[in-house]
């Protein structure tokens, strides 16, 4: 039962990170990282939401090849926020009684509800399984990236271009140690 343990490097499938954010996979697949930035889909109308739903469909019709969506909850800590508060009253005397007040209204409901945030990712990857065509293969992922652009716009969503190494660097050790948040 003498079992190699591996080191982190040896069981992640990433062999290199390109300045451009492209990421090569040990088994010679490339992936890229895209950030959605999401609308409140609560917020809109039924005419709104019926909209983008149909808009969203023509989204998934139109992306003929494999994508992951990501998300990724993070915990909010809410100190800084209170610290604000608590600055704000030492400044104004008259914000004192309403400025605990609202202290007190925070802490209750992040009890209640563990405040947070979510962050989204689409993954996508290349269908090429010829070797030593890269300017190719990152010819098409960027293909890809501007076609669901383009669909997750019309969607009313914001779309950006994870297009350097520092950041999908930062994404990717933001999925892997939980324990941190997002720099």
């Amino acid at each position: 039962m003498n079992q190699k343990k591996l080191t982190v490097q040896e069981w992640l499938q990433i062999e290199t990170i390109f300045n451009n954010g492209i990421i090569k996979l040990k088994n010679n697949n490339y992936i890229k990282l895209i950030k959605i930035f999401p609308i409140n889909f609560n917020l809109k109308s039924d005419f709104e939401k019926e909209t983008i739903l149909n808009s969203y469909k023509i989204f998934l019709k139109t992306c003929n090849f494999n994508f992951q969506i990501l998300i990724q909850s993070n915990k909010q800590d809410l100190q800084k926020n209170i610290n604000n508060i608590n600055e704000n009253i030492k400044k104004e005397k008259y914000l004192n009684e309403f400025g605990k007040d609202y202290i007190n209204f925070i802490n209750e409901i992040n009890s209640v509800k563990n405040s947070g945030s979510k962050d989204f990712y689409i993954i996508i990857s290349n269908n090429r399984e010829e070797n030593n065509l890269e300017d190719l293969i990152i010819e098409e992922l960027n293909e890809k990236y501007f076609k669901i652009k383009e669909c997750l716009l019309r969607c009313g969503n914001y779309v950006r271009n994870i297009n350097n190494k520092k950041e999908a660097e930062k994404i990717l050790y933001s999925f892997l140690n939980t324990r941190l948040e997002l720099l």
